[in-house]
C-alpha cells in the first residue's frame, strides 16, 4: 500500500469489499475532475470487463437528495431583484445598480447561513441588533432620515431571506445553501428510497454542517463509508492547520467513538526533495517551471508527463508558461479555462460598451463619440478586415476629428457595410435591443471566420464564448423588463463576463497536467511545481466579504479567514503529501502589481523540516547582457549611393543636414527608405503645427508689401488682422480640430499673442526709425556647390522664412517658435562646426545667406533668428566671434569657412566607405 495514490487505495477497496454491488454503488468525490482518475484507477485493478459504479461530486449528490436545480449568481441576483422589489415600499426601493451592489454580499451570507443549518432569523436579527447597539448613544431627535432607513435595512434582512426563499423554492431552483438545507430536510425520506445503494465518500476534508450532517446520517444508517486521506504528521499536530477540520471530525463524530478513523497514512514525512525557487515576476516564474520541464524531458525522454503536474497559484500565469514550455512536451492537459479578459471578442464588447455608453453620457440626442474610441473598434483585428473603413479611418486622422457626431460617422462612410452598421447603431432603444444587436454582431464575425485556418478557428470558439454570455443576458432580460438601463446592462455585462471562460481540449489522462490550486484535490503526483507562492496568492489572503463580524461568526461557528486558510494548507500539504520532486516557485518582489512576501507555507516546510526532506533555496535572476544596447550600423550599399545622388541632384536641404548630425540613422530613415511617421489624430497641438500656424499667419499679413518699404500705418492694419487670419490659419493647417475649449484653446490664444507681440516690436522699430523692405516670404531658394572634394555638385535647397532689406543691409530671417538665446547663434571656431548639434541653428542660417547671396548683389548680409518666446531680445544675428572681434556680417571669409565645414560634412555623408552609424543619446 505504500506510496500507492489515495485513488488507487479507494479502487482497491472498491474491488475487494463492493465487488459484487458495484453497480449499486455510488462514489461521492470532492470534484468531477477526479472521476476520470478514480475510473483509470479501476481499470489497474482488473482484468475482466465489469460494471463501473457510479461517480458524482458532492453538488450533484446534494442536488439529487434536494431536486431542486443550482441557479448562477447573475440569475440568482435578477431573482432577488424582484423579490426586493415586492417586498419593499416603492418610496425606498433602489436601482438595480446600488441594489447589486450589496445584494451579492448579502447572497453570500444567506448561503453561509443555510449551509451551516443556522436560524437565520436568529443570525440576521443579531446583526439588526448589533446595528441598534452601535447607535445607542444617539437621542431620538438627533436621529436622521438618513440613519433611520440605516436601521429600517437591517430589520428588512429576514423578510428579504424568507421572501427569496420561498420565491426559490416555489421556482425549483436555488442558491447552494438552499440546496444543502432542502437536502438535509429531505435526507429521511431519501434514505428510504436507497436501501440497496451504497455510498463511499473518499477526499474530503473541509465539510459544511449539512454535509457532515448528512454524511454522518448516511453512516449511522450503514448505507455509507468514508474514507479520508489524512497524513499523521497533520492529524497528530495540534497546531498544524492541515488537520485543523480531520482533527474536529475525529474528536466529535459519534462514530469514530467506537470505529477506526480511515485512512491515516504516514506519507509526507517519506524521503521528498523540494526546491524553493525566487524570482523577480510572473514571466521569470513560468520561464523557470518551463526549464524544470525541460531537464525532467532531458533526464528521462521516453518517460511519461502524466506524473507531472503544474499547479498554477494564479491563473494569468497559465499563458506565459504556455509559451515557456518546451516542444518535447506532446501530450498536455490544461484544466483551467482561458480567462475572457483576452478574448479578443470580449475586448471588442467592452470596447463597444465604451463608446456607446460614453456618448450617451455626453449627449443623447447629438450622440458624440470620442475619436479614440471609434478608432480602437475600426482597427479591432476581428473589425478591420471586414468592415472596409481604411478611408473612414485616414478620413480620421487627417482631419483632427477629435469629437465626431455619430450623424458625421455615417456620413463620412456613405456606403457601410453590414458589421459596420451594427458596429455604430444608436444604443438608444434599451437594453434588449442592445443585447440582439450584440448577438447578430457575434454571429456576422463568426461568420466572416474561415473553418480552414487553424487561427481562426479558435478565434471562432473565444467568439462562441461571448456569444453564449450575450444570449444568457438575453435570457435574463426577457424575464426582467423592469431592468433597462444600459449602464446597468453594461455593469452586468462586466460581472457576467468572468463566466465566459474558453476551455482547452486536451487527454486528461495523458501528459502533463496544468491545473490550479482546486483542480489537485484527491490526486497525487510524483513531481509538482507550484508557482506563485506569495502571500495573498498562496494562501490567498483574508477577504471580508461578509456583513457578519468576525466575531459573530466565531460564535456562531461559521467559516473565518482562519479555516479558509486550513482550507489552502490542506490543498498545499495534500499536493506534496505523495510527491518526491516539489519545486515551489515565488515572486521576489515584495512590492507592485502581482507580488507580495514570500509564502508562510515555505516558511512552515523550512521551520518544521522533517528529516527525510532534502530542501534547498535558490534565487534566479535574468542574465543581463554587458552592454545595453547596441547602436545600429548600416553599411552603404550602391543603392543607399544611388539615392544619395538623387537627393544631391533634387537638394539637400539645411535640416537634412542638421538631422545627419543629430542623428545619422534618423537621416537614414527619413531621407534614404523616406519612413514617414504614421498619421494620427493630433489631440492636442503639437508644437510643430502652432509654429506652422504663426508662419502662414505672418506670410499672409506682410504678403501685401513685398517690394515695398513698411509704414507704421500698414502695421496698425495688421493688428487688426490677427484673430480673423489666426483663426483661418488654425483650420486650414488643423483642419477639424477642437479649438475651442481645453488646451487647444490656450495654443490659439498663444498663436495670437505670438504674432501680436511680433507686430509690435516691428511697430517699435519703424518708429525708432528703421527702414524695413520686404524681399521675400517662405520662398524656397537653391544654389549648387561645387568643390574639388565632392565626388558630384550638391544642390543646397531651402524654405526660407523672411529675407528683407533694413537700412540697407540684407536681413535672413529664421522663425523659431521655441526659445532660443543669444548664444545658439554666437560661433567661436569653425572647427568641429558639423560635429555638434548644438551649431544647428548656426548651418541653417548660414545656409540660407550661402542660398541667396548672388541675389544680394554685393549687398551685406546678415542671417539670423527671431525667437517668439525670446522676442524682447529681438533679431538674434549669426555672430563670429574671434577673441575681443565681432563680425555680424556674413563676409567672404565666414562664407569660404563656413563652406569648408559643410563640404567636410557632405563628403561623410557621400562616402561610401562610412556607414551610418547611430547616435545613442
Amino acid at each position: 500500500m505504500i506510496n500507492s495514490s489515495f485513488l488507487d487505495k479507494i479502487a482497491q477497496v472498491l474491488i475487494q469489499d463492493y465487488s459484487g454491488k458495484l453497480s449499486d454503488t455510488i462514489v461521492v468525490l470532492p470534484n468531477k475532475r477526479a472521476k476520470i482518475f478514480l475510473i483509470e484507477a479501476l481499470k489497474k485493478q482488473v482484468s475482466a470487463n465489469i460494471l463501473s459504479p457510479e461517480i458524482i461530486s458532492i453538488e450533484d449528490f446534494i442536488q439529487d437528495i434536494a431536486a431542486i436545480r443550482t441557479v448562477d449568481p447573475i440569475e440568482l441576483l435578477f431573482e432577488f431583484y424582484e423579490v426586493y422589489l415586492s417586498v419593499t415600499e416603492k418610496s425606498s426601493q433602489q436601482s438595480f445598480e446600488l441594489f447589486a451592489n450589496w445584494a451579492k454580499m448579502l447572497l453570500q451570507d444567506f448561503n453561509e447561513i443555510d449551509r451551516y443549518l443556522l436560524d437565520p432569523t436568529h443570525v440576521l436579527s443579531y446583526l439588526k441588533d448589533i446595528e441598534d447597539i452601535k447607535k445607542w448613544g444617539i437621542e431620538v431627535e438627533n436621529k436622521t432620515q438618513l440613519l433611520e432607513n440605516y436601521i429600517d435595512f437591517w430589520k428588512l434582512l429576514p423578510n428579504y431571506y424568507q421572501a427569496l426563499y420561498a420565491h426559490l423554492l416555489k421556482k425549483g431552483i436555488g442558491y447552494q445553501g438552499l440546496i444543502y438545507r432542502q437536502a438535509v430536510d429531505n435526507l429521511i425520506p431519501f434514505s428510504k428510497t436507497i436501501t440497496d445503494k451504497k455510498y463511499v465518500f473518499a477526499g474530503f476534508n473541509a465539510l459544511n454542517a449539512s454535509e457532515e450532517k448528512i454524511i454522518q446520517h448516511l453512516i449511522a444508517s450503514n448505507q455509507a463509508k468514508i474514507y479520508w486521506d489524512a497524513d499523521q504528521t497533520f492529524l497528530n499536530d495540534p497546531y498544524h492547520d492541515a488537520g485543523l477540520f480531520l482533527r474536529r471530525f475525529k474528536a466529535n463524530w459519534k462514530h469514530y467513538k467506537s470505529n477506526p478513523f480511515e485512512w491515516i497514512v504516514n506519507d509526507f514525512a517519506e524521503t521528498k526533495n523540494i526546491q524553493v525557487i525566487g524570482t523577480p515576476k510572473t514571466i521569470g516564474q513560468a520561464k523557470i517551471a518551463g526549464t524544470i520541464i525541460e531537464k525532467i524531458i532531458n533526464e528521462n525522454p521516453t518517460a511519461s508527463l502524466d506524473k507531472v503536474a503544474v499547479v498554477l497559484g494564479e491563473e494569468n500565469v497559465l499563458v506565459p508558461l504556455l509559451y515557456s514550455l518546451p516542444s518535447t512536451v506532446g501530450a498536455l492537459n490544461i484544466t483551467m479555462g482561458y480567462s475572457s479578459k483576452n478574448n479578443p471578442a470580449q475586448i471588442l464588447i467592452a470596447k463597444l460598451f465604451k463608446m456607446h455608453t460614453n456618448a450617451l453620457s455626453r449627449n443623447a440626442k447629438s450622440y458624440v463619440l470620442y475619436y479614440k474610441d471609434v478608432l480602437d473598434i475600426l482597427t479591432h483585428p476581428l473589425v478591420e478586415p471586414y468592415a472596409k473603413t481604411t478611408g473612414l479611418v485616414n478620413t480620421i486622422n487627417q482631419n483632427n476629428y477629435t469629437f465626431i457626431t455619430h450623424q458625421k460617422v455615417m456620413e463620412l462612410n456613405p456606403e457601410p457595410t453590414e458589421l459596420f452598421s451594427l458596429l455604430f447603431t444608436k444604443w438608444d432603444n434599451g437594453s434588449m435591443t442592445v443585447l440582439q444587436m450584440l448577438s447578430v454582431l457575434l454571429l456576422t464575425i463568426k461568420n466572416n471566420l474561415s473553418n480552414d485556418n487553424e487561427e481562426e478557428k479558435i478565434t471562432k470558439a473565444f467568439v462562441f464564448a461571448i456569444f453564449k454570455v450575450i444570449n444568457k443576458l438575453i435570457n435574463y432580460y426577457s424575464q426582467h423588463t423592469h431592468i433597462d438601463k444600459i449602464d446597468t446592462l453594461h455593469a452586468i455585462y462586466k460581472q457576467v463576463i468572468d463566466l465566459a471562460e474558453v476551455s482547452f481540449e486536451g487527454e486528461p489522462l495523458n501528459g502533463l497536467q496544468i491545473m490550479g490550486v482546486l483542480e489537485s484535490r484527491v490526486l497525487d503526483f510524483d513531481t509538482v511545481i507550484v508557482t506563485s507562492m506569495n502571500e495573498g496568492k498562496f494562501p490567498a489572503g483574508k477577504s471580508q466579504n461578509s456583513f457578519i463580524p468576525y466575531d459573530v461568526k466565531r460564535e456562531l461557528g461559521l467559516p473565518t479567514f482562519k479555516e479558509k486558510d486550513a482550507i489552502y494548507t490542506y490543498h498545499f500539504y495534500h499536493l506534496l503529501q505523495r510527491a518526491k520532486n516539489i519545486y515551489l516557485l515565488y515572486n521576489t518582489e515584495s512590492d507592485g502589481l502581482d507580488a507580495g512576501e514570500k509564502s508562510r507555507f515555505i516558511t512552515q516546510l523550512e521551520v518544521e523540516k522533517q528529516p527525510n526532506h532534502t530542501l534547498s533555496h535558490e534565487i534566479y535572476n535574468a542574465v543581463l547582457p554587458e552592454t545595453a544596447y547596441k547602436p545600429m550600423i548600416i553599411q552603404k550599399s550602391d543603392s543607399v549611393m544611388v539615392r544619395l545622388k538623387e537627393i544631391a541632384a533634387a537638394g539637400f536641404s539645411p535640416s537634412a543636414l542638421t538631422s545627419y548630425i543629430r542623428n545619422p540613422i534618423q537621416f537614414y530613415f527619413q531621407k534614404i527608405l523616406r519612413i514617414r511617421e504614421v498619421e494620427e489624430v493630433e489631440e492636442n497641438i503639437a508644437l510643430n503645427t502652432l509654429g506652422t500656424i504663426i508662419h502662414e499667419t505672418l506670410k499672409v499679413l506682410y504678403e501685401p508689401f513685398i517690394g515695398k518699404f513698411i509704414s507704421e500705418a500698414d502695421i496698425e492694419n495688421c493688428f487688426k488682422l490677427i484673430d480673423a487670419e489666426v483663426l483661418k490659419q488654425f483650420k486650414v493647417v488643423y483642419k477639424e480640430g477642437e479649438i475651442k475649449k481645453g488646451r487647444n484653446l490656450l495654443a490659439f490664444e498663444v498663436a495670437k499673442r505670438n504674432v501680436f507681440n511680433f507686430l509690435k516690436v516691428e511697430l517699435e522699430s519703424i518708429k525708432s526709425g528703421d527702414a524695413i523692405k520686404i524681399i521675400a516670404l517662405e520662398q524656397t531658394f537653391q544654389r549648387t556647390l561645387t568643390h574639388p572634394n565632392l565626388p558630384f555638385p550638391v544642390l543646397i535647397k531651402g524654405n526660407v522664412d523672411r529675407i528683407e532689406e533694413r537700412n540697407g543691409n540684407i536681413r535672413i530671417v529664421d522663425y523659431k517658435t521655441g526659445k532660443v538665446e543669444k548664444a545658439s547663434v554666437i560661433l567661436k571656431t569653425w572647427k568641429g562646426l558639423t560635429e555638434d548639434i548644438k551649431n544647428d541653428k548656426i548651418i541653417q542660417v548660414l545656409a540660407y545667406a550661402f542660398m541667396y547671396e548672388n541675389e544680394a548683389k554685393g549687398k551685406p548680409i546678415e542671417a539670423g533668428i527671431i525667437s517668439f518666446k525670446n522676442l524682447k531680445s529681438g533679431f538674434l544675428p549669426f555672430i563670429f566671434k574671434e577673441e575681443k572681434e565681432s563680425e555680424f556680417i556674413v563676409n567672404e571669409t565666414i562664407m569660404s569657412n563656413y563652406l569648408e565645414q559643410i563640404v567636410l560634412l557632405l563628403q561623410e555623408i557621400l562616402d561610401k566607405n562610412i556607414p551610418f552609424e547611430e547616435k545613442v543619446v
